[in-house]
């Protein structure tokens, strides 16, 4: 057996095995199987090892090969003073001769490489945070006041843009009913769009008991297909007009808007005010956030482990393949020169992505920066709610496909990102 370390985070064992070696070791598994199995016309423990040989050759023979490969690969992790626990990934086995007279192994390792960040403080970039006036806070306040506003009748008697129409409406085309083209007391805001282009602009003049057929056409990118781009005829009748009635800025609208009992005015402000602060400062942060990225990447060198930049190059390659059209992937296929240029692309943004969570991993512990398995599931649960998922199928899919660690470095490093810049803002 011998050992390589190749740099920092790879090294190769490379073991020969006779065959005598095997074959004695084949005996002892033998001997062993003869023990444990179960043969019918013999007592258990009393099979004949010869019988064992022919039923089992060939488990006997990988497991007689694994255990001397293990006690080799132990020896070797000791030649190679690596520590099991600091091997990353699967040891790879790029060689296996089973020959006449001996057989062959080579074991590539991935080992976590030793990272030296000293002064990573000057690499972090200075950051102005904009400042939130008054004047946001009060606008922002009016903002939410409008969003919860309550619609009410008014006395009106035309449709103007901004106002809520309580419509009741029939469509059809080519002369037919529409399916699903029907609605009684349907409130539309003139002017949110939420209706076929042409629709809402056409009600604007009209008075409260008026009758009017709208024509309108379906767009081309229509969701329903069969009408897609087809002219449709609406039979519209305005029922009554409404209007948002915006609330007072006062302390009932704070306790609506805080959910609290005890809120008030000032205490809605200073929430407003923080919340503000935030946003500013996530839109101040971010383009800071890569330049930080940047100069980690170029500042910090150590070698890397290459099966899993390989593994990591691999989900890339894929990716990119997801997002590309069957004509794109067929001419990059049949150009060896291309093919070999998107394979290198691949393997520099992995590696790029293998050496920064390896940084953030040990800046973190630096910064005590931690994120627990249950702000993992939260987040995920909330954002699956948020975008109107079923929640626990979510997170059953993350669980299943060993998603959570990736999304568990991604949270360290956004909240490490912002620790350091965090450092430097002013």
């Amino acid at each position: 057996m011998t050992t390589e370390r190749i740099n920092n985070a790879n090294a190769l064992i490379k073991i020969e095995l006779d065959n005598s070696i095997i074959d004695a070791q084949k005996e002892k598994v033998a001997k062993k199987f003869s023990k444990q199995v179960k043969v019918d016309g013999f007592r258990k423990g009393k099979v004949p090892v010869a019988i064992v040989k022919k039923m089992y050759g060939e488990q006997i023979e990988k497991e007689a090969i694994d255990e001397l490969i293990k006690k080799e690969y132990e020896e070797a992790l000791k030649e190679l003073d690596i520590k099991p626990e600091d091997i990353v990934g699967e040891p790879i086995f790029t060689k296996f001769d089973r020959g006449e007279e001996k057989t062959e192994i080579e074991i590539k390792l991935s080992v976590k490489p030793e990272i030296v960040i000293e002064n990573y403080e000057n690499l972090i970039p200075e950051v102005e945070l904009p400042k939130v006036s008054d004047e946001d806070v009060d606008a922002k306040i009016a903002e939410y006041a409008k969003e919860v506003s309550e619609p009410v009748k008014v006395d009106k008697d035309t449709v103007e843009k901004g106002d809520i129409a309580v419509i009741d409406f029939i469509g059809y085309i080519d002369g037919k009913e529409m399916e699903n083209g029907e609605a009684n007391d349907y409130p539309l805001e003139i002017g949110s769009n939420t209706f076929i282009p042409g629709f809402e602009d056409q009600l604007i003049g009209m008075k409260v008991a008026e009758e009017k057929e709208i024509k309108v056409t379906f767009p081309e990118e229509y969701q329903a297909k069969e009408i897609a781009g087809k002219e449709a005829t609406f039979k519209v009748t305005l029922k009554e007009i409404r209007a948002k009635q915006v609330p007072e800025i006062n302390d009932d609208l704070a306790k609506k808007l805080l959910q609290k009992e005890d809120a008030t005015v000032e205490t809605l402000k200073e929430e407003i005010k923080k919340e503000l602060e935030n946003i500013k400062k996530a839109e101040a942060f971010a383009p800071k956030k890569e330049e930080l990225v940047e100069k980690l990447l170029e500042a910090i060198e150590f070698d890397l482990p290459e099966a899993i930049v390989e593994k990591e190059a691999e989900l890339v390659i894929n990716e990119k393949a997801s997002k590309m059209k069957p004509e794109e992937i067929q001419e990059l296929t049949s150009n060896e020169e291309k093919l070999n240029e998107f394979r290198e692309e691949a393997k520099k943004e992995a590696a790029e992505k293998v050496k920064l969570t390896f940084i953030v991993d040990e800046l973190a512990k630096k910064e005590n920066v931690t994120v627990d398995d249950n702000q993992v599931l939260q987040v995920i649960y909330f954002e699956a709610l948020r975008a109107g998922q079923d929640a626990e199928k979510v997170l059953e899919y993350y669980k299943e496909n060993n998603l959570l660690p990736a999304v568990k470095m991604s949270m360290v490093e956004e909240q490490l990102l912002a620790t350091l810049l965090d450092k430097k803002a002013k």
